[in-house]
């Protein structure tokens, strides 16, 4: 039986931080940290490209 949890979304889009009330030094932080994150999605995603071309190579049919 279906619940009202079961109709939310899972992964809720997360609301912006307020950028208003933030100084120009917690700006720079939360910046940094953005990078960061970005540079590790990269990562991520150079790893499973990497993986998708290395299973592709060894499954390839000979013509």
């Amino acid at each position: 039986m279906l619940t009202d949890d079961d109709l939310e979304p899972r992964n809720r889009p997360k609301k912006p931080k307020p950028l208003d009330s933030m100084s120009v030094d917690e700006l720079n932080a939360y910046v940094a940290d953005l990078k960061a994150e970005i540079d590790r999605v990269e990562a991520a995603i150079q790893a499973k490209q990497a993986h998708r071309r290395a299973m592709a190579a060894l499954f390839k049919t000979p013509e």
